[in-house]
Parts: structure tokens; sequence; C-alpha cells
């Protein structure tokens, strides 16, 4: 996902992120907004996750919310 897209969209994201990620706080997704390395940051020290493993699960994520959007498109 482009980052300018991440960022345009964040109040849309923003729950779906939530749902994904619980443990983050309202007030670390308002320090996020949709900035992808922000996010990968408070994914890991929320979970205590390597920077490797936040960063895999965010593209895995971006490439998941992306199918599933563009199957409700088609």
């Amino acid at each position: 996902m482009n980052t300018d897209i991440m960022e345009g969209n964040w109040k849309v994201l923003k729950g779906h992120v939530q749902e994904k990620w619980g443990k983050l706080t309202n007030d670390a997704l308002d320090e996020i907004e949709g900035n992808r390395q922000k996010l990968a940051g408070h994914i890991q020290k929320a979970y205590g996750h390597s920077k490797e493993e936040a960063e895999k699960e965010v593209e895995e994520w971006e490439k998941d919310y992306k199918k599933r959007n563009s199957d409700r498109a088609a």
C-alpha cells in the first residue's frame, strides 16, 4: 500500500488496524497518523516483535486488506 494512500485513508484504516492489533491504544493510533514505519514500531513495542517481524506483519496486513477490498469492488 502506498504510504500516501495509507496516510490519506487513515481514519478508515484505523479501525481495521485496531481490529488486527488490539493492543494498540487510541493514542498510539493517533500518533501513527497512517505512517507505516510508526505503525510497525508501535506493533514492535506492543507485541515484543523484532523490527523485521513487525514490518512483515504490516506488509502482510496491507496485502490482505487490498485483496479483501479488491474482491468487494469486483
